[in-house]
This record gives C-alpha cells, sequence and structure tokens, in this order.
C-alpha cells in the first residue's frame, strides 16, 4: 500500500441551479485559465542535465554562508549542502502544491456560485500539474526529497479541515498562494539553473491567476457578508496563518539530516540579513491583499508589526 495519511474533513457540497454568469471578471478569469494552460512534457526541456551540487543559486542565500560553520566546510560538503537546500525549498513547493490540489478541489465543492466553480476546476488542473512538474524534477534532476515542513503541514490541515469556503479562499488562495508566488518570484530571479527557471516561470503565471481568484472572489462577501465577530476570526486566522509561514523556512529539517549544530543554525538562519530579506519579501503579496479584504485590522497591523512584514501594506494589491 503507498504511504499516505487520512486527513478527517467535512466538507459540505454547495449545488446551484442558478447557471447565468454573474460575475464577468471570474468568467474572464475563467476563459484565460482555460487558454494558459500547459503541458510540461512538451513545454520544458526535461533532456537537460541538471547538477544539484552546482552554485544554482548563489551561495550568499545559504543562511550559515559566511560564518563560521561556513568557513569549516570543505568543497564536497558545501556541495552537499546545496543538493540538500535545494531538495528542501523544492520539497516544500511540492508538498504546498498537493496541498493547494486538495484545498482547490474542496473549493469547487463548496463555493456556492458556479462562476467560481468553473474557475476552480481549472485550478485543480493547475495544483495537478505543478504536483506532476515538481516531483519529476526532484526525482531525476535533484535525486532528493525532504518531507513535508511541519509548519505547512499544519497550516494546510487547519485549512483543509475548516468547513467554511470561504475561509478555505482566504488560507489557500491569499495567503498559501500569495506567499508561493513571492517564493518562486525569488526563485525565477536568483536560478541559475535553466530548466528550473523556465519550470517556475510556468507555474508562476498559473499562481498569479489563483491569488487574483481569491481576491475576486472575496473581495465584496468580505465587505458585506460577514458579521463583526466573523471577520474577527478571520482575522486571527489570518495571523496564525501567516506566523506559521514566516517560521517554516527555518530549514531545521536540513541541519538534523546533515549533522549540523541544529540550534546554532536555527539562530544563524534567524539572523541571516539574506533569510531576513527572503523571508520579508514572502509577504509582499499577502499583506496588500489582506488590507483590500479589510481584514487589516489595527489589531492585525499591529500583529503584522510584530512579524516584521508590515512595509508591504502600501504595495499594489493583485487583481
Amino acid at each position: 500500500m503507498r504511504d499516505y495519511q487520512p486527513i478527517p474533513t467535512t466538507c459540505p457540497t454547495a449545488w446551484t441551479t442558478h447557471y447565468a454568469p454573474d460575475d464577468l471578471r471570474l468568467r474572464d478569469l475563467y476563459a484565460k485559465a482555460k487558454h494558459e494552460q500547459w503541458e510540461s512534457e512538451t513545454t520544458l526541456a526535461w533532456r537537460s542535465d541538471v547538477d544539484p551540487e552546482r552554485e544554482n543559486f548563489p551561495d550568499q542565500q545559504l543562511p550559515i554562508f559566511g560564518t563560521d560553520l561556513w568557513a569549516k566546510l570543505g568543497k564536497a560538503e558545501i556541495a552537499q549542502l546545496r543538493q540538500h537546500s535545494m531538495s528542501w525549498t523544492l520539497s516544500q513547493f511540492l508538498h504546498g502544491e498537493q496541498g493547494a490540489l486538495l484545498a482547490s478541489s474542496q473549493v469547487v465543492d463548496t463555493v456556492p456560485w458556479l462562476d467560481a466553480k468553473l474557475y476552480g476546476a481549472t485550478q485543480v488542473m493547475d495544483e495537478a500539474r505543478h504536483v506532476e512538474v515538481y516531483e519529476k524534477y526532484l526525482r531525476e534532476k535533484v535525486e532528493l526529497t525532504y518531507p513535508v515542513n511541519p509548519e505547512l503541514k499544519a497550516l494546510l490541515e487547519a485549512i483543509l479541515r475548516d468547513q467554511r469556503w470561504d475561509v478555505k479562499y482566504l488560507g489557500m488562495q491569499i495567503l498559501v498562494e500569495g506567499l508561493a508566488l513571492a517564493a518562486f518570484q525569488f526563485v525565477h530571479a536568483f536560478s541559475a539553473e535553466p530548466l528550473l527557471k523556465d519550470l517556475t516561470k510556468h507555474v508562476m503565471r498559473d499562481e498569479a491567476r489563483h491569488v487574483a481568484f481569491g481576491v475576486l472572489s472575496l473581495g465584496e462577501y468580505y465587505r458585506t457578508e460577514l458579521s463583526e465577530r466573523e471577520r474577527d476570526e478571520r482575522v486571527e486566522f489570518t495571523y496564525e496563518a501567516c506566523r506559521l509561514m514566516r517560521d517554516r523556512f527555518l530549514q531545521k529539517e536540513v541541519w538534523e539530516t546533515l549533522g549540523y549544530p541544529v540550534e546554532r543554525c536555527l539562530e544563524l538562519t534567524l539572523q541571516s540579513p539574506a533569510m531576513q530579506e527572503f523571508r520579508r519579501l514572502l509577504f509582499s503579496r499577502i499583506v496588500p491583499n489582506v488590507k483590500k479584504l479589510g481584514l487589516l485590522t489595527p489589531w492585525l497591523r499591529e500583529k503584522f508589526g510584530e512579524l516584521g512584514i508590515l512595509q508591504f501594506e502600501s504595495l499594489p494589491a493583485d487583481a
């Protein structure tokens, strides 16, 4: 039997008998998504050689670069660290894409109107393709895969277990997808590996539509339909999700696997200027969209300030 983990969920199905378009913006996004579907086997240059031990990303981005630990590493150890760091990062993308596959299929079930169901169906296809390409790249090119990070796993399970359709949207489309889009932009900008760079470009185009889907779907609903108590619940969910996402990039599993001093490496990762900037940039698309949805309350603004991500409030939101 293949490895799997059952996650008990109760996911109400919303059957609608209203088929006429209500939101032409979502219908336009649906048409765009159909037009922009791509076949990974023919689009990407899978025959290209990839050396996972090369400097496929600048070594300066490794959190222990320039430290006393780095100075002790030989060439072989640096090559090994490059492979493991690359594998850890892409493995989390893989696990996140499966979470998005499951959550987007739930959205198709639970969302009350047809326009969103139609677009949601295209996202299910997108996420299946993303799982496919990251699994293949890790298996064939990196030849190493890491398990899902505990913080990411906790967030994905919380989204999948929640019965409220809009919280699935908020958790996946706005928060997880928004963070992923920023991470993909980082990979695309700094990767020196052509196949990964091209793969990431295609995934980014899909992810940008997914974030726009969330903003378009939730905007009016959050402005007109939520009670104060319900809005406060969404605000608290947003903070907890962002806290988990900030803490998930410490690469603890890499330090444990390679036998490095874990606590020292975690400390260096938190203090690393490159990693601090990376973590801040991850939220560059989340905060403006949270504000656009009316969830950036004084309480959440204070909490975002504590997380060090409030500076992105003034950036343009998606959609």
